[in-house]
């Protein structure tokens, strides 16, 4: 990929920590600056007036504000949907979207997990409250931290730094906690943190912009979850700059485009079927449907962190084994297996 110009996203949340709300306050769109930090909306398509009033927020000028982008990197997680939809940006920041009880905290005890094998630490850094789940996800984890004091030493008490996950409960990105604490990391010379940000509470899901900018946004499904899918990740509305500044392989991101694509239209044709019935719809949304339904089913996997539970062993999937894989279903290579016969496995071929 070649050098793209793209926002200072770091300067920007160390010198403006309340971005969304600075940005409509000097009459800027909030969807507007969150779209240009995280790609989906590319500098050059941006205009001059936005830019400069973004520059002036951070008191800086137009070119620190604005950057020659490198690669981005990401951390394959073993889960599928994951590593599909919403890949981690490695030093960046991800944010969990979800209800209450639709498997966030799950997902995360996950990942904590299969990184763990990887060589990466996780310090949780969360109130000294109780929220329902948190205490299974403690169970995983390195340390936990209630201040920004104990989290910057636990942090700074790290040889590899590179391989660090700080799991953040969102009350300290509304109080603006967070960008302090990157701030200090960056006046000590530390990387950027890889840092996944959690709502326990299930709140965040009704804001219009609950993290502010993020480079990538794992969004849970109420529908999944009620149908006893999971992970329930929302394979449309879930995003990630990597996949936005070509930063993945041309096949990965390909598969992830189709995919998505072909999902988004599954979900329309499974309202039609449920409301006007299976006779009534066209055979090439049949057809589509079908390799939905196996899809669907495929992105479902069983968690070690859940065996206890779900008495099926847990499994971890690279993501070229999931590109593969998909890349099969979407051809129609499986349409002659049930979707049950897809559903909490691993890879298939």
């Amino acid at each position: 990929m070649q050098n793209q110009l793209s926002l200072n996203v770091s300067l920007l949340r160390r010198r403006v920590p309340n971005l969304t709300t600075a940005a409509k306050a000097v009459g800027l769109r909030p969807a507007t600056v969150s779209n240009l930090c995280t790609g989906k909306i590319s500098v050059g398509r941006a205009e001059v007036r936005t830019l400069v009033t973004l520059a002036n927020l951070a008191n800086c000028s137009l070119d620190e504000l604005i950057i020659q982008g490198g690669k981005l990197s990401m951390i394959e997680t073993g889960i599928k949907s994951v590593d599909l939809f919403a890949p981690i940006v490695k030093g960046g920041i991800n944010g969990f979207v979800a209800r209450a009880q639709v498997g966030q905290l799950v997902v995360l005890a996950e990942i904590t997990q299969n990184l763990k094998e990887k060589g990466f630490e996780t310090i949780l850094w969360a109130p000294d409250k109780e929220f329902t789940g948190l205490s299974d996800l403690e169970g995983f984890i390195d340390a936990k931290v209630h201040s920004i004091e104990d989290a910057f030493a636990e942090v700074s008490l790290r040889d590899e730094k590179e391989k660090i996950i700080l799991q953040v409960d969102r009350s300290f990105v509304v109080s603006g906690d967070l960008y302090q604490l990157r701030e200090r990391f960056e006046a000590e010379g530390h990387p950027d943190i890889t840092t996944i940000l959690f709502d326990p509470s299930g709140t965040a899901v009704d804001e219009e912009d609950p993290y502010g900018p993020l480079d990538t946004m794992c969004y849970f499904d109420i529908d999944l979850a009620s149908r006893g899918i999971y992970p329930a990740i929302h394979p449309v509305q879930s995003t990630s700059l990597l996949v936005e500044e070509d930063s993945l392989e041309d096949r990965h991101s390909t598969v992830n485009r189709k995919a998505k694509k072909l999902l988004r239209r599954y979900k329309e044709i499974r309202v039609l079927l449920n409301s006007l019935g299976k006779e009534k719809l066209p055979e090439a949304d049949l057809e589509l449907y079908t390799i939905g339904e196996r899809l669907e089913a495929y992105l479902s996997q069983p968690f070690y962190v859940a065996e206890e539970f779900t008495k099926v062993k847990g499994e971890r999937v690279s993501v070229q084994d999931s590109i593969k894989d998909i890349e099969k279903i979407l051809a129609g290579y499986y349409n002659d297996l049930k979707p049950a016969e897809l559903k909490y496995k691993g890879k298939v071929s």
